[in-house]
């Protein structure tokens, strides 16, 4: 267990040194087992934070994302959080101005997160796979960026297919629905 342990360190460890070096403009930490974001890659990534505009920590276990986290990555274009065990955001969220696409799909979402209503530049959320019931029509409808968002395989309330165009000016993704069997 250690050495496994010790082997997926020494893998996001090189990634970030990857990162760093290349001063590259994205940070790939996908599928390393984190269960949160290693503190230590703050340190690490602080000459070129500035620079990271795509980050993707799917399929991980991540529980949490922390508003440290956000801070950080202020430039964020991309922001890939598929595959974890997320259910809500950080409000800091909001702080990211330039964060175009966000993929928290396969999470653990019951509802949608509000935060990302007030993210300006927001062109693309992906939340297929979550446990979604409810989402916030009205705030969506004033994302004056937004294009997509794919709410596939979450049991959304039949308001929410009630949410055409012109009413919403992006493309929305449903799962068809269930026929309802007397």
């Amino acid at each position: 267990l250690h050495r496994r342990m010790g082997e997926a360190v020494a893998r996001v460890a090189r990634k970030v040194n990857d990162t760093v070096e290349n001063k590259a403009d994205s940070l790939d930490l996908a599928n390393c087992k984190l269960m949160s974001f290693p503190v230590g890659v703050y340190k690490a990534v602080r000459s070129v934070t500035e620079g990271i505009h795509r980050i993707s920590l799917a399929n991980n276990e991540l529980k949490s994302i922390t508003s440290r986290f956000v801070t950080t990555f202020s430039q964020l274009r991309e922001l890939n959080l598929a595959g974890n065990y997320l259910h809500r955001l950080p409000e800091e969220i909001t702080s990211l101005l330039h964060l175009r696409t966000i993929d928290l799909s396969r999470n653990r979402f019951r509802r949608f997160p509000e935060p990302l209503a007030t993210v300006p530049a927001l062109e693309s959320i992906d939340l297929e796979e979550n446990e979604i019931a409810e989402v916030p029509t009205d705030k969506l409808a004033s994302m004056a960026l937004l294009r997509s968002l794919n709410l596939r395989a979450n049991p959304v309330g039949p308001e929410v297919r009630l949410l055409v165009r012109p009413l919403v000016p992006f493309e929305l993704l449903l799962s068809p629905e269930e026929p309802i069997h007397p």
